[in-house]
């Protein structure tokens, strides 16, 4: 980038220098001004056209997430609806006793087909036709109060466990026939199956309590057949972390309901005037020897 050249001057022949060479510039090498402006102009059109490229897409894709965050809080706003509604139910069948059992039964069905209409359609009309495992964390907690109050409700009326296929028949025609209807999966059933173990307990207590000795060991053959059966099913289960949690829960209701009915079976004698009778004072028999 340098040429030598000859140069004469007064420091050469006083002697400072010794050589009469030295480095010029080649003027040849050195950008011009207008270069770089042109240069510069180039990559500010290509960067913004970069930019609207990208901007497109990305406009979407912020359109899809605050339509997916307001949908979200819909959807737990109505979750929330369902599991304070679905206590209700659940409220109203532990009122229950051997003199008025037909009425607040009928009166629980009333509350659960409410339920099902009211709060539950909400669910399925912004859930419907979409991928809603998306949203599973927060509809969950109302699905699993659903079952719970629908299962404990079916099984005081008829002694059996609603199945799964039954409960979701009941949500196809809150659907759009043109739409994917909301179905309930299988794991929030058996969270919900997990729960109503709970209420068993509650009630078989009450019952207990009330001198219905058969309905009380029927309760608790139908949790004990819940338990054993779940603890074949939740071991190969992928997503069960919190199955395993309800499952010690639900060994100690079975537990309690256990006690409950054996204290009496072996300490009945102790209190044969008060088993079967019509008093409805009558105290809970062996409560001395179960934790509740």
């Amino acid at each position: 980038m340098y040429n030598r050249c000859c140069i004469h001057s007064p420091l050469h022949s006083s002697g400072f220098l010794s050589s009469s060479w030295l480095p010029i510039p080649n003027l040849s090498f050195i950008p011009v001004a207008g270069g770089n402006i042109q240069a510069s102009t180039v990559k500010r059109a290509r960067t913004m056209a970069t930019e609207s490229a990208m901007k497109a897409p990305f406009t979407k894709y912020v359109e899809y997430l605050n339509d997916l965050n307001e949908k979200r809080e819909r959807v737990v706003k109505a979750s929330r609806d369902v599991t304070m509604n679905s206590k209700k139910v659940i409220f109203q069948v532990h009122r229950m006793s051997k003199y008025n059992k037909e009425e607040v039964l009928q009166k629980a069905e009333k509350d659960l087909a409410a339920v099902t209409n009211q709060y539950m359609s909400r669910l399925v009309k912004e859930l419907q036709g979409t991928d809603f495992w998306k949203l599973r964390r927060a509809y969950s907690p109302g699905i699993q109060e659903y079952v719970e109050a629908a299962t404990f409700c079916g099984f005081c009326k008829n002694g059996t466990l609603l199945t799964l296929d039954e409960i979701n028949n009941t949500l196809l025609p809150l659907s759009d026939p043109s739409l994917q209807p909301l179905q309930i999966n299988i794991l929030d059933y058996l969270l919900g199956l997990a729960d109503l173990t709970g209420e068993l307990m509650r009630l078989a207590i009450g019952r207990i309590s009330d001198g219905e000795l058969e309905f009380a060991q029927k309760i608790c053959r139908f949790a004990r057949d819940i338990y054993r059966e779940l603890t074949l099913v939740v071991p190969h289960m992928d997503d069960s972390h919190d199955m395993k949690t309800k499952m010690e829960i639900m060994l100690q209701s079975v537990m309690k309901i256990e006690n409950a009915c054996f204290s009496v079976h072996v300490r009945g004698s102790e209190y044969i005037p008060l088993l079967g009778s019509d008093d409805p004072g009558s105290f809970l028999v062996g409560v001395a020897d179960i934790e509740l």
